[in-house]
């Protein structure tokens, strides 16, 4: 989760960088979706091991 996180900040920094936003526009956007994403994961994650242990 840290890892997503850390890697889409990252990449916002590389393209704020690239395109000159001095804002930090893509920086922020693209965090928040790292976020999403890592919770998303995360939660899909906790769904797949309790859907287990029901059937078993």
């Amino acid at each position: 989760m840290g890892l997503t996180i850390y890697l889409g900040s990252k990449l916002g920094e590389w393209l704020d960088h690239k395109f000159g936003n001095a804002n930090q526009l893509y920086y922020k956007i693209v965090t928040l979706l790292a976020v999403f994403l890592a919770m998303f994961s995360v939660i899909r994650q906790v769904l797949n091991i309790t859907n287990n242990d029901k059937n078993d």
